[in-house]
């Protein structure tokens, strides 16, 4: 008997209110979740206090003493990085939605069963990682208002929360829906409306070096949810749901964010490591840091619930609950003892593997395969990893990030092929299209060899008359 993990397909089943994600890859998939249920989940995970401090790479893309982008600059770097990231991770979605697969999964049809193991164990780690960021900077912003709890004691209060909230988590969307998608738009509005009334500075005052640099900031932090975001729109009743509940969430409150965090900065906040203490000082600001602060457990539910996901593409029957004690545990335990550091070469490095392969995945989806999309992963699709390969070397040569032997070894390189890059360039976008382009050159010339191909014939057969015309018995 053939798993649904291992067929074309998975089966699907229209859900209701009561349902919950089934405990392995080879049991139906409910889809229970409307427009509502997604926009709340994507406008939460649109809201991050990471992106409030994340302003600063994008007022300031070129590091602290550099010269700072206008705010018209920043604003444009802020909508058009949050627009082209959010569009990859909807695009993503939709397939989720027309398969009920979760994203690792998908990828075997891109990559054949074996190669989908490789982005899924990046993923993994990446994930955990992120998991691990989370739950500090809870913490982090939990002792800024209560100091009264030593910051440990924060990471284990939230590390439980969020193995509470991964053992149920189409009943934790849909807890995001009714009662935490409300409270943060009021606070975001809230936020908004109190910075503005401070004095902002010329819009025109400042540099465009620098813009695509920050936009490539803004796309990564979007586009790091691409990876992920089949294993909820999976759950949708309809792609159209999962498109638009995915590209507007995420987008409005993103767009949002930022632009908070921006104004905070050259308004108010004496430094960037002050931004936290900047909010708390406006009226009931401390009330609205405590909220965002809470809020902020969607980010480390989805980070350990893709985990889980992405675990069971490895082992498919593997229960999701033991996953999800599992893992929250271990990300605890690593908050607990760890340093994570170097936010923004984590959030380029994140980028500069998942943009080329989000490309190379939609096109080959929408485009090459059409909607036939096979899950079985019985197919080699080695030549896909060409055209992933292409994008991530050109996103190195435009953007390397900032890890100074990562950056040297790329400029030698760069260098012995005579690249040089141009300030309108901007890593994220050529490198999509470099991919893009590349996926279809590779489908391309794929059919053309299959077309090509010689037909093998049976031992014995000399010729299309002796394949035919039976011998003669005389």
């Amino acid at each position: 008997m053939t798993s649904a993990s291992e067929s074309h397909s998975f089966s699907v089943i229209a859900g209701d209110k009561h349902s919950e994600v089934p405990l392995t890859l080879d049991e139906p998939v409910p889809q229970a979740l409307g427009f509502f249920d997604q926009f709340g989940l994507w406008g939460n995970l649109g809201v991050s206090l990471l992106g409030f401090t994340g302003a600063i790479f994008v007022l300031q893309p070129g590091g602290a003493g550099t010269r700072e982008l206008s705010l018209v600059a920043s604003v444009s770097a802020i909508v058009v990085g949050t627009l082209v990231g959010t569009l990859v991770v909807a695009l993503s979605g939709i397939a989720g939605a027309q398969t009920g697969a979760p994203a690792m999964v998908l990828l075997r049809g891109l990559f054949g069963r074996r190669l989908s193991y490789v982005p899924t164990v990046m993923n993994v780690i990446q994930l955990l990682g992120w998991g691990i960021f989370e739950l500090v900077t809870i913490a982090t912003a939990a002792h800024t208002v209560q100091p009264g709890l030593a910051r440990w004691v924060y990471i284990v209060i939230a590390g439980i929360i969020t193995g509470l909230l991964t053992l149920r988590p189409l009943g934790a969307i849909r807890i995001l829906r009714r009662v935490a998608t409300p409270v943060v738009l009021v606070v975001l509005v809230y936020l908004s409306v109190e910075l503005l009334s401070h004095h902002l500075p010329a819009f025109t005052r400042g540099t465009w070096s620098g813009y695509w640099a920050a936009t490539d900031t803004v796309v990564a932090v979007a586009v790091s949810f691409a990876p992920l975001a089949a294993d909820y729109t999976r759950h949708s009743r309809s792609a159209q749901t999962a498109f638009f509940g995915a590209f507007i969430g995420y987008s409005v409150t993103q767009v949002l964010c930022y632009l908070i965090g921006l104004i905070a900065l050259v308004t108010v906040a004496k430094n960037p490591s002050d931004i936290y203490g900047a909010f708390i000082a406006v009226p009931l600001g401390s009330l609205c840091f405590a909220l965002l602060a809470t809020r902020e457990l969607d980010q480390s539910f989805a980070d350990v619930y893709s985990t889980v996901v992405s675990v069971q593409n490895l082992r498919p029957l593997w229960d999701r609950r033991v996953l999800a004690v599992v893992i929250s545990l271990l990300a605890t335990i690593l908050a607990l003892l760890i340093n994570i550091a170097d936010y923004e070469n984590f959030l380029v490095l994140l980028g500069s593997v998942f943009v080329p392969m989000s490309a190379v995945f939609i096109i080959d989806f929408f485009v090459l395969a059409r909607g036939n999309w096979s899950l079985s992963g019985n197919s080699r699709r080695s030549t896909m990893l060409i055209p992933w390969a292409c994008g991530f070397v050109v996103y190195q040569f435009i953007n390397p990030g900032y890890i100074s032997w990562w950056v040297t070894m790329w400029s030698r390189i760069a260098s012995l092929v005579h690249f040089h890059d141009q300030p309108w360039m901007s890593a994220s976008l050529i490198s999509f299209l470099v991919a893009a382009v590349a996926t279809l050159l590779t489908g391309a010339i794929t059919q053309l060899l299959i077309r090509h191909r010689p037909v093998r014939r049976p031992r014995g057969v000399s010729g299309a008359k002796d394949a035919v015309m039976p011998r003669s018995h005389d």
